[in-house]
């Protein structure tokens, strides 16, 4: 993916995830979502504490520091951020979260194009599968994702449609099938369904998917029971 269009998923997707929790009345945020040690409030904390890191080079520090005390790894990471945000107000953590949106893509823009090359020090584990990334991939695509898919979460745990377009959700979407298909290099039939949605093949005969797609990428991210094919999981 150029950096250009990166760029503009990141701040779209920011953009859409704040006005999503400005809709969230007052029971929605104690909602149990798919991720199971997470309620609404939780993974909004944790959403808030990853565009911190992204915006600046001493949130990423600070971070990297006590998850390191804690372990290591993404898990302890993800819980340093929910933890340093859960003293925040709803309100706050909203209005905080559309503030360091758009240092979040200004610093990724950067960071991108300063390290993108570099391999992040740590393993990643996909599916069980341990591989390395370059922090590029982090900063381009992975963060967007993750943002993405969390807003889906926070949707389906609150009731809420999830505002989705072909110019945005429907890009995101085609870069997740085009790594899903290089991952599994295997002959197939992809019809994914909504707004986000397209048609896909590869090879001769394969396995035939007719998919929404939200639920194609919520499987392949881990949640739900896959089989055949949609069990190559793509990073989120």
């Amino acid at each position: 993916m150029d950096r250009a269009t990166a760029t503009r998923l990141a701040a779209t997707e920011y953009r859409r995830f704040e006005e999503l929790l400005r809709s969230l009345g007052p029971d929605d945020w104690v909602r149990p979502t798919d991720c199971p040690a997470w309620d609404v409030r939780a993974l909004a904390g944790h959403v808030l504490g990853m565009a911190e890191m992204a915006a600046s080079v001493r949130a990423t520090v600070a971070q990297n520091a006590a998850a390191s005390q804690a372990g290591g790894g993404i898990d302890a990471l993800t819980a340093v951020q929910v933890r340093r945000t859960a003293a925040l107000s709803a309100d706050e953590l909203v209005e905080r979260f559309a503030a360091f949106a758009p240092r979040a893509v200004r610093g990724r823009r950067r960071l991108s194009a300063v390290i993108g090359r570099l391999t992040l020090p740590e393993d990643q584990d996909v599916g069980g599968h341990v591989e390395r990334w370059r922090f590029g991939f982090l900063f381009d695509v992975v963060l967007t994702r993750d943002t993405w898919m969390h807003r889906a979460d926070v949707s389906r745990a609150t009731g809420r449609e999830l505002d989705l377009t072909p110019g945005h959700d429907g890009v995101l979407v085609a870069d997740v099938v085009a790594e899903w298909a290089e991952r599994h290099g295997r002959p197939h039939r992809l019809r994914l369904t909504g707004p986000a949605g397209g048609s896909w093949s590869a090879g001769p005969g394969g396995e035939e998917i007719d998919l929404d797609a939200v639920e194609f990428c919520r499987l392949l991210s881990g949640r739900g029971r896959a089989e055949g094919l949609l069990a190559q999981q793509v990073p989120f």
